[in-house]
């Protein structure tokens, strides 16, 4: 069995990148043969599977249980990510299926049809290209409602232990994230001494500067302004 750096049953914060991609292809082939044969309820399914997975957590969906059981194992572990982003995208497919599979019943089969289909291409350009667009969504709104540390002005720099005449970066991080570890090499590359903040360990920071996803780095001059934004 191949190693895993975060269990699918625990490290709830994040997932493996594969999972939600996988369960996207099982929504885009059931999407698509209910759109051609008629087979409206196989969408109120989908539906419920997924809303019953986001109320419930990770072991309530069955195409996620399949990789996390079947395929992990023997293919091995994807990239780590934020879980909230595919959780959310989650939610609007939800939303999308069971809106579509009440349009069926209730006799507007063009609606029905109009939303099914729309969950179906976008799951199937998920799976294809990699663009989630309800994940992308979640990040758009993360931003304009303040969550994510685009906003930061100013980092109290004692308050993370640091005493430095020189700029310095704060690289927001996590044990579980792999794009943590390559974006610190590539900040320290230009001889600016990176201080690392592990949001795992430090929550009340995460939530003092508002930073939801990571990495997230910023450039702090020596009296704690941000100079700006770098990963």
């Amino acid at each position: 069995m191949a190693s895993r750096a975060a269990d699918p049953w625990k490290d709830l914060a994040v997932i493996d990148s594969r999972a939600p991609r996988f369960n996207q292809a099982v929504v885009a082939a059931v999407s698509l043969v209910a759109l051609a044969t008629g087979a409206w309820p196989l969408l109120a399914l989908l539906g419920v599977q997924l809303a019953v997975s986001v109320l419930v957590g990770r072991r309530a969906c069955l195409p996620c249980v399949f990789y996390f059981q079947v395929l992990q194992p023997r293919f091995g572990e994807g990239p780590l990510e934020d879980s909230r982003a595919p959780r959310f995208a989650n939610i609007i497919g939800a939303v999308f299926l069971n809106a579509a599979a009440l349009a069926w019943a209730a006799g507007f089969p063009t609606v029905g049809l109009v939303l099914g289909a729309t969950v179906a291409a976008l799951a199937s350009v998920a799976v294809v290209s990699g663009l989630c667009v309800g994940c992308e969504m979640y990040k758009l709104l993360a931003r304009v409602s303040g969550i994510r540390g685009g906003s930061i002005d100013k980092i109290d720099l004692e308050q993370l232990g640091i005493r430095h005449d020189g700029e310095v970066v704060v690289l927001f991080t996590h044990p579980l994230c792999s794009d943590c570890q390559t974006v610190e090499p590539r900040l320290s590359g230009g001889g600016k001494r990176v201080v690392r903040v592990d949001v795992s360990l430090r929550k009340d920071l995460a939530r003092k500067y508002g930073v939801s996803v990571v990495p997230f780095a910023v450039a702090v001059a020596a009296d704690g302004t941000v100079v700006a934004q770098l990963a």
